[in-house]
Order: C-alpha cells, then structure tokens, then sequence
C-alpha cells in the first residue's frame, strides 16, 4: 500500500461499521489511507500525538468519527492544520445523534470542522478524495468518474420506472 494520504480515526472500535463506507469509498477511488481508533476522552496524549504529527507523516486529510459527547474531531482539528471532516456516529448512548452531530457541527470560530450527516462517513470519503483532488488531478477525475457514475444510475432508475408504467410530466 502507498503512503496514506487519509487518515480515519474513531472514537471506539464499535464506530467501525459506520466508517467502514469512507475506508470503501477511499479504496474504490484508489486513495490509500490509514484506519485506527483514537479516543478523545480515553486516550487524550495518543489523539494530540496522532493529530499533531498527521501532517509530517504525509496525510492530507483527517476523517475523525465519534459518537455521544463526540469531541475527537474538534480536538483534532484544534491541533492540525490538516482539515478535518467529522462524522457524526450515532451510538448506543447517543441521543438520537443529535448530541453528536451538535458537538461536531458548533466549532468556534477559528476551529473548522467540516460535518457530514450523521452515520455518512461515505459522504466524509468523498469530501476527502474532492480535496485531494483539488491538487491532484489523477484523483479529481476519479471523483468525476464516481459522479457521473451516480448521474447514470438515477437516469437507469427513471427508465426502469417509465417500463413499469409510471408516469410523470417532466420526461
């Protein structure tokens, strides 16, 4: 594997199934990354460890998903430079993610999180390969290639709806 460009980080291992789409996204668009679990509250030297050297070991981006109280993008982005996408995780002691989704999206000024929607580490994937793009061209036409990829799925979808007889104006 080639240097990670990438790193994903999590509250806990149990945040796993919901990171797993930016880990599969970022491999079907070939951007090589790196995947661990860094605790903010649990392992606060590890996370300002991890954070302050991402940069230095040659990452780009960070993707930081965490549940409940979910302070570990923040913190992070609170000691990189790198920016940093945070993903809400809806946990087992989550208040319907919106504990999550409040504690990532309501930085201060100066601190930038870009927040996804809750449980979308997909979406975080892709904002990731989009600002590597922006200074790689390689990866940026992989980003367009998924896009239209996407466009020409929803046209599949319309046909197959005007076969089963489904009528609308617009067509």
């Amino acid at each position: 594997m080639s240097q990670p460009l990438v790193g994903i980080i999590m509250g806990s291992d149990s945040d796993l199934p919901v990171m797993q789409d930016a880990a599969d996204i970022l491999k079907t668009l070939g951007i090589a990354f790196e995947l661990t679990v860094v605790s903010a509250h649990r392992t606060p030297l590890r996370m300002v460890e991890y954070a302050s050297r991402a940069a230095e070991r040659g990452l780009r981006v960070i993707i930081a998903g965490a549940g409940g109280a979910a302070h570990l993008p923040g913190m992070v982005a609170s000691v990189t430079p790198l920016p940093v996408i945070g993903v809400p995780v809806k946990s087992s002691n989550s208040i319907d993610g919106w504990d999550s989704i409040l504690s990532i999206l309501q930085m201060p000024n100066g601190i930038p999180v870009a927040t996804v929607a809750l449980n979308a580490s997909k979406n975080a994937g892709i904002l990731a390969a989009s600002i590597i793009g922006s200074a790689d061209k390689e990866v940026l036409q992989k980003v367009a290639a998924y896009k239209n990829n996407l466009e020409k799925e929803v046209l599949q979808k319309v046909e197959k709806l005007k076969k089963s007889g489904w009528q609308n104006d617009f067509d």
